[in-house]
């Protein structure tokens, strides 16, 4: 068997070109192409399937582009209702003023980028009295989602909620990995559950600390990891048990949210997260946990 194998090695190699170590496998015993192949392309989680690079993306996009009519409605069931405080304590430690250019990455919905710009005139007019300022006229927020299923939801909102006419916010389909804006043009950057579902959490962090001026806050929200043991051992059952089955029941897809609880599991930890939100060039590193840790929202600031 060693000969014949020896044998068919050899005859590989005088077909005339140099084979790396898994092209000859794959050429000289295939059987195990499949296996060394996959293990050579850089192979990323989905949940709890490994699956290569390149697929990751389109299939959180299926992800997405099948829960995006009941994205929100969901948010309120699973978290009850939670999910809203959660936002509401993150733009407060955005700390958002008139003026400001801000960019909300995996915000489709307009959730956030809402609580800012809401926020952003409640300072404008108890500071000027109801009266318009230059500044307010200069704040801009941008919505940057790779799906435009999550960004024709928020557009809908924003109509529903009178926006449609607001210069000061833009929509724009996009991947948090490349993100289409120049260097140093943003005062704040938020992502809200979405930074797990990115192919490469190191470049999303890249893009981030890019964009942001000098003095500006990256905020990230996301479901996270309890330590604490017995509403861990709760908190399990329910994510595994009654979320896939609640997104059965309300938005006829339960493989989505099995991908949702698994994800979250794959997650980095707290300390590991803002381990490498430093390693981004990010300085002042430091993140809450709510509700046991259910949810963190990490911050950093670029100097």
């Amino acid at each position: 068997m060693a000969l014949r194998a020896a044998r068919r090695l050899a005859s590989c190699s005088r077909q005339g070109r140099l084979l790396l170590p898994y092209q000859a496998q794959a050429q000289c015993n295939p059987p195990a192409a499949a296996a060394a192949a996959f293990l050579h392309s850089h192979a990323t989680s989905f949940g709890y399937k490994q699956v290569r690079e390149e697929e990751k993306s389109r299939l959180v996009g299926n992800v997405f582009s099948s829960v995006a009519s009941s994205y929100d409605l969901m948010n309120d069931l699973m978290s009850v209702g939670l999910h809203r405080l959660w936002k509401d304590r993150l733009v407060s430690q955005l700390n958002p003023f008139p003026g400001m250019k801000h960019l909300d990455v995996a915000g489709g919905t307009g959730d956030v980028a809402f609580r800012v710009l809401e926020r952003i005139k409640s300072v404008g007019h108890r500071a000027m009295q109801g009266t318009l300022t230059d500044a307010e006229e200069d704040t801009h927020i941008y919505v940057c989602d790779i799906n435009p299923n999550m960004l024709n939801v928020g557009k809908k909102r924003a109509a529903e909620r009178g926006y449609n006419e607001e210069h000061c916010l833009s929509w724009i389909q996009g991947d948090a990995e490349a993100l289409s804006f120049e260097d140093g043009s943003m005062d704040g950057y938020t992502i809200a559950f979405g930074i797990r579902n990115v192919t490469h959490i190191e470049k999303a962090l890249s893009e981030a600390y890019r964009v942001l001026k000098r003095g500006g806050r990256f905020l990230c929200l996301e479901l996270s990891h309890v330590d604490v043991p017995v509403f861990k051992e709760i908190y399990d059952v329910y994510s595994f048990s009654v979320v896939p089955t609640m997104g059965e029941l309300v938005a006829g897809d339960r493989q989505s949210y099995q991908y949702l609880v698994e994800s979250i599991r794959r997650f980095p930890n707290q300390e590991k997260f803002a381990q490498m939100i430093q390693e981004a060039g990010f300085e002042r590193v430091e993140y809450e946990n709510l509700v046991g840790g259910v949810v963190a929202i990490h911050s950093g600031l670029k100097l």
